[in-house]
């Protein structure tokens, strides 16, 4: 296929309209510096907004199931696994759809729409837990449904390496991603506070009482959700007045030529390690808290400590966003391979997943930590690997990147179910990272036997 950016071709015109641009050439210098700088930082800017809260409406139930049982809703672990997982579920499957939007429907109403969309998640989960007679399986509709929030990846990145040079490609995505990804850690962040008062008056609805043993105080758990309700509203608004779309024309049937590739298969994989590593465990990092720790006396606060895994995953992504543009981003993808077979080692190895006291729980927190730092390392050296790998078609590049994104966001669907699987079987997630480590060292070889090694195929 003919790369579509840079120009169209005579034989068919611009898109008209005031939504599409009409022409875009940001590799010309000229243009770049005159007119097309200004329209992409913009882009990026409102992009990245709506991106956080897609992210944090996406993981918003995460941070909200670990209180479900405490204001009277009688699930059982396995059952809020799955509500854990269930927006997963959705996320990647919606990105699949994603992936091939922006060619098709432009920038500003993918983006528009999508926001608008994730306003039905957000009330009718708030609505759902003011309601004590609400069923588990409406919860899992609704928790389904909030996954709209990670699909929205796969058509924003895409439209981001659109409106970018290449060699300005790996910030601007390290920077769209990285921020994007801040969306989970406010959601666990945010969560523990916003529902510790009456933040929207009557209009929020009635305290729920919150009991914990002998301690019982009052928790207004569906401000979870109605704290993102303004904000999707005026950010579809704004996205609809100041976004324009970049004249791609690519029919549906033409993007599939990236399966053809090898190599779609293989950045894919190693998406999964890094990206699906970083979504999984923001996920389940929780209730991993819960179950491991929640057993002895003066038990840690799950919410108190969970944020800070996406928190950390998310800085090391913006940051190494552009350590990738100078180092090249296999070299930091083989980096992040060995260094996360060694921490899912050394969690096994030291006990601190099977503790016999609250001791450990320092050493737990520390090795997940890092194991975070490393999959937003990372996901910023694989971000700047793919358009490299596919420089030959900018437009296929783009396509690559909401695929493997698709893929890599089942992570908290897959995760969860094997993590919960891994304690009906054995009481701890011991068997989940032997798996891990197993995945991990398949992935860093491909890495670099095809990228990172000296000779490697397709060096990037």
């Amino acid at each position: 296929m003919t790369p579509t950016i840079a120009s169209p071709t005579p034989a068919a015109p611009a898109r008209q309209g005031k939504s599409w641009l009409e022409h875009w050439t940001p590799e010309d210098e000229t243009f770049w510096r005159t007119t097309g700088s200004t329209i992409a930082w913009r882009t990026l800017t409102l992009t990245t907004i709506t991106l956080v809260i897609s992210f944090a409406s996406w993981f918003a139930m995460s941070a909200a199931v670990v209180r479900l049982p405490g204001i009277g809703f009688k699930f059982t672990t396995s059952q809020l696994f799955w509500l854990t997982a269930m927006p997963g579920l959705a996320g990647g499957t919606l990105r699949i759809v994603h992936t091939f939007l922006i060619p098709v429907f432009g920038t500003r109403a993918v983006v528009t729409v999508a926001t608008f969309l994730k306003l039905i998640p957000c009330v009718g989960l708030a609505l759902a837990i003011t309601n004590p007679g609400t069923p588990y399986w409406m919860f899992l509709l609704l928790a389904f449904l909030a996954g709209m929030g990670g699909g929205d990846f796969s058509s924003y990145m895409p439209s981001t390496s659109l409106f970018f040079p290449k060699r300005l490609q790996g910030a601007a995505l390290g920077i769209q991603a990285g921020i994007g990804n801040f969306g989970v850690s406010l959601a666990q962040f945010l969560t523990p506070w916003i529902i510790g008062f009456a933040a929207f008056g009557a209009l929020g609805g009635d305290a729920q009482t919150f009991t914990k043993g002998a301690v019982s105080k009052p928790m207004w758990l569906q401000n979870a959700f109605w704290v993102y309700v303004p904000f999707l509203a005026v950010l579809g608004v704004v996205c609809w007045i100041w976004l324009r779309s970049v004249p791609v024309r690519v029919s549906f049937k033409d993007q599939l030529d990236i399966f053809k590739s090898k190599h779609t298969w293989f950045c894919t994989i190693t998406y999964i390690m890094t990206f699906g590593s970083f979504a999984g465990l923001s996920a389940v990092f929780p209730l991993m808290i819960a179950k491991i720790y929640g057993k002895f006396p003066d038990a840690p606060d799950p919410l108190a400590f969970a944020f800070y895994g996406p928190l950390i995953g998310s800085l090391s992504r913006v940051i190494f966003g552009f350590v990738a543009d100078k180092t090249g981003g296999a070299v930091l993808t083989q980096i992040c391979g060995v260094a996360l077979i060694g921490l899912c080692t050394a969690l096994i190895m030291t006990g601190v997943l099977t503790p016999e006291s609250r001791d450990s729980f320092p050493l737990f927190v520390g090795l997940m930590l890092s194991i975070f730092c490393f999959t937003g390392i990372g996901n910023a050296a694989t971000f700047r690997q793919y358009p490299l790998i596919f420089k030959h078609s900018p437009r296929q590049g783009a396509g690559v990147l909401g695929w493997t994104g698709a893929v890599a966001a089942y992570g908290p669907f897959f995760v969860s179910l094997l993590m919960n699987a891994a304690f009906e079987s054995k009481g701890s997630p011991v068997a989940f990272f032997v798996g891990a480590i197993a995945f991990y060292a398949i992935a860093t070889a491909i890495n670099w036997w095809y990228y990172a090694r000296k000779g490697a195929e397709v060096p990037c």
